[in-house]
């Protein structure tokens, strides 16, 4: 089964609302998408093109390589149909392999009865053409299988990720509540930063924001900072390959840019947590870190660039009448302090973002983990309103059409919750 040279349909997750900038990458990317979805897209390519994909998207959380589709009713078919995949081409007998699964079938009460069903099918399979098994749990480093299963429709994939691709590496010091990577690089993505102008972000908390500005404006990928993947551990891995598109990934980052990037925080051990986090990245030289107020944070005159807030949503932490004092001393500081850029306000609580005491121009649709989120645009006109084609534009976006349907798609696999806050 020569897997990595055959086309089949790959299907690469994202967290909901994050598909129109995980399209735009991989369009980039040069790949034609055969579908997009509220939770991903659908490519038809070879398992050596998810190597060049899992290194170079951000926004992106598994990308799934289908070797088989069937249709099963109950745990005993599915058995069948997976013991007779040629699973000795595909795992080490001597390897390690997991299982992932998911499941909307009525026979199907919990999906670990699942899991195990395709670990015994495959385990079998092994054992009775190489007469040794290989050993099998719940961990997500080595050969990873995934099924979904609607109904009686059935597709089995191998997940080419293996950990999720939306944490992108360089964060050892995660901070409090920080924001998932993949979602922050959106984020950044989804506003009218050109990457070059001022990219200020105040109440920087783990630093995630200007840290993903950074590595966007300097074209370092996620693939720089992770030296394992699923397709690793799958038979037929060229390992040339994989070191042929890493030194691309080094040739193609930018050098010598003349960039601004402010991320301040109240807090020393946010902010030190936040260089550390940036020198892993690599991009700790280009971000001037301040310890202050908010308020206080230093904004280039005349840069025309934006300014980015993720401040607490009221959820967990603080009290709700001093977020809303906060709030709204984050649209005097806009006001007065930073005229002729955008303004951009990530927020779970839209009562609070009532307070900032600003017409929103634009209302970007976000989920942070299970919390439905937006972001809010705010022009900061200096003097007077300049005409929409002399400012940066932001990225087509249309909230309608990614708030079409509420209804998971089949093969959609959401990265672990995030708490609320970065």
């Amino acid at each position: 089964m020569q897997v990595f040279h055959n086309k089949s349909k790959v299907i690469i997750t994202c967290n909901k609302r994050l598909s129109p900038y995980l399209v735009e990458e991989v369009q980039a990317l040069g790949y034609e998408i055969v579908r997009d979805f509220q939770t991903g897209v659908e490519l038809n390519i070879t398992l050596t093109e998810c190597i060049k994909l899992n290194l170079n998207l951000r926004c992106a959380s598994q990308i799934l390589y289908c070797i088989g589709s069937f249709k099963v009713n109950n745990p005993e078919e599915l058995y069948r149909e997976v013991v007779d995949i040629a699973w000795e081409d595909l795992i080490d007998f001597a390897g390690y392999f997991s299982v992932t699964s998911n499941v909307d079938n009525p026979t199907i009460t919990t999906p670990l009865f699942t899991n195990l069903k395709v670990k015994d099918a495959i385990v079998d399979r092994i054992k009775d053409k190489k007469g040794i098994r290989p050993n099998s749990g719940s961990d997500a480093n080595k050969t990873v299988v995934h099924l979904y299963w609607k109904d009686d429709e059935a597709d089995i994939f191998l997940d080419t990720s293996g950990e999720t691709l939306a944490k992108h590496g360089y964060r050892k010091i995660p901070g409090k509540a920080p924001m998932l990577e993949a979602l922050a690089a959106s984020v950044v993505m989804s506003t009218k930063w050109d990457q070059k102008s001022p990219f200020i972000n105040p109440m920087c908390g783990s630093g995630t924001l200007a840290i993903e500005a950074a590595l966007l404006a300097t074209n370092r990928r996620p693939g720089l900072f992770r030296m394992n993947y699923g397709f690793m551990h799958i038979i037929g891995y060229e390992e040339e390959v994989f070191f042929t598109e890493r030194r691309i990934l080094k040739d193609q980052v930018i050098k010598n840019v003349d960039l601004q990037i402010v991320a301040s925080d109240l807090s020393e051990d946010a902010v030190d947590i936040s260089r550390k986090n940036a020198k892993t990245a690599g991009v700790d030289t280009l971000i001037t870190f301040e310890v202050c107020d908010f308020a206080d944070t230093p904004v280039p005159e005349g840069g025309k660039g934006v300014v980015v807030f993720n401040p607490e949503y009221g959820e967990r932490l603080g009290v709700h009448s001093q977020l809303e004092l906060t709030y709204k001393r984050i649209g005097d500081f806009m006001k007065k302090d930073c005229k002729g850029y955008s303004g951009y306000i990530f927020t779970g609580n839209p009562d609070l973002a009532k307070k900032i005491g600003l017409k929103a121009s634009r209302k970007v649709e976000f989920y942070n983990g299970k919390l439905d989120c937006r972001m809010m645009e705010y022009e900061l006109y200096d003097g007077s309103k300049r005409a929409d084609d002399e400012r940066p534009q932001p990225k087509p976006y249309k909230a309608e059409e990614q708030a079409q349907s509420e209804e998971q798609h089949p093969e959609e696999q959401q990265p672990e919750e995030q708490q609320p806050e970065d």
